[in-house]
């Protein structure tokens, strides 16, 4: 597949057929996801593949209260999400054991590199050194065909996840990716702003590029 016929059409996939992922076709995955960059080439980030029935079994038990959480929020208007994307992700969630392979994203929290770690505010820059990884492992899979979601609503139960998964104390969750073939086409377009609403030029908010010649 073309990489950016990829880049545009990997989409949350939200229903998975049953059928096992080949341990060949994950190696091929956790090996593009190994040239992500981050910082000072310390390849802090470790995948713990999660296919034992039981253990999904708990983590989908975990994650659907959380879930939960943000339909009841949305029905508060508290959470700006279409009708779509919550009747999907309760879908996922109602059936979250059943999804062929949960991976589940770690990494050495003493080898980020966290240079936003004294302001004010809180700290996302060492996410630059785990989800350049993550977003390869996906591009892969659909190349490969496979269907994924990123989530971050399991790192909010972390104490009970590193216990059940055995999760040294020197590592941190940043996310789960839920990991099948789909049970329906992948997206062919996904839906997103302008190129103008995201870029500018020398100062916020002076676009780069004329409106009628952005990209769509």
């Amino acid at each position: 597949m073309d990489l950016i016929e990829a880049i545009k059409t990997t989409g949350a996939c939200r229903y998975f057929r049953p059928d096992p992922v080949p341990d060949d076709v994950l190696e091929l995955l956790f090996d593009a996801a190994r040239f992500g960059p981050q910082g000072g080439n310390r390849q802090p980030v470790r995948y713990i593949v999660v296919r034992d029935p039981a253990l999904k079994k708990q983590l989908a038990e975990w994650y659907l209260p959380y879930w939960n959480r943000i339909v009841d929020m949305a029905a508060r208007g508290e959470y700006r999400g279409s009708a779509r994307l919550l009747s999907d992700g309760t879908q996922m969630a109602n059936h979250f054991g059943e999804i062929p392979v949960l991976v589940v994203v770690c990494a050495v929290l003493g080898d980020l590199a966290r240079t936003d770690a004294e302001l004010d505010r809180p700290g996302i820059v060492g996410g630059a050194s785990v989800y350049p990884s993550v977003q390869n492992l996906m591009l892969a899979a659909r190349n490969e065909g496979l269907g994924t979601t990123l989530t971050t609503l399991l790192c909010a139960a972390e104490p009970q996840v590193k216990e059940l998964l055995g999760i040294p104390p020197e590592l941190i969750t940043c996310a789960t990716i839920a990991l099948g073939y789909p049970e329906r086409p992948l997206p062919t377009k996904l839906s997103r702003a302008p190129v103008t609403a995201m870029v500018f030029s020398d100062r916020y908010g002076a676009p780069l590029f004329p409106p009628e010649t952005a990209m769509t």
